[in-house]
């Protein structure tokens, strides 16, 4: 499959092959899983919904039709679907995943610098937050995903 293009590799997902579609797969997973970690903050929700996209692709890719934009935009829309859905479900709840703090069982940085990075992350994020969903998608893709 080293050889296979992507149009070439979507028109052979449309059509049933599953060779195809992992060749999809891992040219978008990691920037699929990079753009649901920015909107999410979170290791496991990001994987669990980076999962699910390409679950939901996987099952409605033969309902796909070019509009003239790339495939990877109707996998961000999937993605960006399933984070809203997300956001709405877990809006009451807030929790903090130890495993998501990479450096804490590490030690590699100094706490007091390791809690000041972290609250200045947190205030960023707050004041992304108050922004309107255009505005964050922009951000999220322009600098998560350094598209233009």
């Amino acid at each position: 499959m080293a050889d296979l293009t992507e149009d070439v590799a979507l028109q052979r997902a449309i059509h049933g092959d599953q060779d195809a579609f992992s060749y999809l797969y891992e040219t978008y997973v990691n920037r699929i899983y990079s753009y649901i970690y920015y909107r999410t903050g979170n290791t496991s929700d990001a994987e669990d919904l980076t999962a699910r996209v390409f679950q939901r692709a996987m099952g409605r890719i033969d309902r796909y039709t070019d509009k003239g934009v790339p495939f990877s935009a109707w996998l961000y829309r999937i993605a960006h679907n399933l984070v809203a859905n997300w956001h709405r479900d877990n809006s009451r709840r807030k929790e903090v995943s130890l495993d998501d703090q990479p450096n804490l069982e590490m030690g590699l940085e100094h706490p007091e610098r390791m809690l000041v990075k972290d609250q200045d992350v947190e205030r960023l994020i707050e004041f992304i937050k108050q922004l309107s969903p255009e505005r964050q998608q922009l951000i999220v893709l322009k600098f998560a995903q350094q598209l233009s």
